[in-house]
C-alpha cells in the first residue's frame, strides 16, 4: 500500500513543478520586457529568494538541517553558474530554433555521462525512446536552425554543463545522504554568491537596466522570486525520487503543453511541422513512461516473490 502515497506525491510534485514552471516563463518575460529586468540578474534574486524560503522552511520545522562541507555542495553550485550562464550565451548568440535543438540534446548527454560515470545502465527501449522526442524537437524548431561557431561553443558548453548539473543533483542527495531541501539549502546561498561576482561581467549593476537601477523592482520581481523557489525545489525533490532522464523526459513535455498552450490560449500560429513534432515528442514520453512503468511493476513482483 506504501507504493500509491509515493506515487501521488510524485504526481503532486510534477504538478507543482508544471504549474510553477509555465507561470514563471510568462511572469519573466513579462519583466524582461516591461521592467528590462536583467536576466543574470533575476536569477540571483531567484537564488536569494529560494534561500530565504528555505531558511524559513527550517525555522518552522519543515525540515533539518544536515552539515555539509563547502567542498562537497561547490561542484553542483559552480556547475548551477555555468549552466545559468553558458544557457543565457547560448540564447543569446543562437536562434530560438537552435538553442531549442541543443537544449534536447540534454537527455542523451544525461544517459551517456551516468552510463560512462555512474555505470549505471539504460535497458535498449529506453534508449530508443530519445529518437521520437529528438526528431520531435527538431521538427518543431529546424526552420529555425542556423549554425555559428561561437554560438555552436556556447551551445555546447550549455548542454554539457547542464547535464553534470543535473546529473549531480540526484547523485549529491544520495551521495550525502540528504534530501532535496537539505541540498538546496546549501546550494542556493552558495550559487547567489558566486552570480554576485559573475553578474557584473555581463549585465551592468546600477544605473538603467541594472539590479539596482531606478524603477527597475516591483512586486512582480518578489513573486517571480517565489515561484523559483517552487520551482528550484520541485527541480531538486523530482530529480532525488525519480532520475535526472525522467525530469528530462517531464521538461520535454512542459515544453509540447507550452507550444499547445499558446496555440489554444493565445492562437499563436502553429504549423504542421510542428504538430507533428509536438505528437513525436509525446509519443516518446509516453512510450518512456510505459516502459518506467513495467519496470516498476517487474521490480515490485520480484519482492513479493521473494521468501
Amino acid at each position: 500500500m506504501g507504493w500509491v502515497p509515493a506515487q501521488g506525491r510524485l504526481a503532486a510534485g510534477l504538478l507543482v513543478n508544471l504549474a510553477a514552471s509555465i507561470c514563471i516563463v510568462f511572469l519573466n518575460k513579462w519583466l524582461y520586457v516591461r521592467l528590462g529586468f536583467p536576466n543574470l540578474s533575476l536569477t540571483l534574486v531567484h537564488f536569494a529568494i529560494t534561500w530565504l524560503g528555505l531558511y524559513l522552511c527550517q525555522a518552522l520545522g519543515a525540515f533539518a538541517p544536515k552539515s555539509l562541507r563547502a567542498a562537497q555542495v561547490l561542484p553542483l553550485a559552480l556547475s548551477f553558474c555555468g549552466f545559468v550562464v553558458f544557457t543565457n550565451l547560448s540564447l543569446q548568440s543562437n536562434t530560438i530554433g537552435t538553442y531549442q535543438l541543443a537544449k534536447a540534446m540534454t537527455t542523451p548527454v544525461i544517459v551517456l555521462i551516468q552510463s560512462l560515470a555512474y555505470g549505471k545502465s539504460f535497458p535498449l527501449r529506453i534508449k530508443l525512446t530519445l529518437v521520437p522526442i529528438t526528431l520531435g524537437v527538431f521538427l518543431n524548431s529546424y526552420y529555425d536552425v542556423k549554425f555559428s561557431a561561437l554560438g555552436t561553443v556556447f551551445a555546447t558548453l550549455g548542454v554539457l554543463v547542464t547535464s553534470l548539473y543535473q546529473v549531480w543533483v540526484g547523485a549529491k542527495q544520495h551521495e550525502l545522504q540528504v534530501n532535496s531541501m537539505q541540498l538546496l539549502y546549501y546550494q542556493a546561498p552558495m550559487s547567489s554568491a558566486m552570480l554576485l561576482f559573475i553578474i557584473p561581467f555581463f549585465e551592468p549593476v546600477f544605473g538603467e537596466g541594472g539590479i539596482f537601477g531606478k524603477g527597475t523592482w516591483n512586486i512582480m520581481v518578489l513573486l517571480s522570486g517565489v515561484i523559483a523557489f517552487m520551482v528550484n525545489l520541485s527541480i531538486y525533490w523530482i530529480i532525488g525520487n525519480t532520475s535526472p532522464v525522467t525530469y528530462n523526459m517531464f521538461g520535454h513535455f512542459k515544453f509540447c503543453i507550452t507550444l499547445l498552450g499558446g496555440c489554444l490560449l493565445f492562437k499563436d500560429p502553429l504549423s504542421v511541422n510542428q504538430g507533428l513534432g509536438i505528437l513525436c515528442t509525446l509519443f516518446g514520453i509516453l512510450a518512456y513512461t510505459h516502459f518506467k512503468l513495467s519496470e516498476q511493476e517487474s521490480s515490485k513482483s520480484k519482492l513479493v516473490q521473494r521468501p
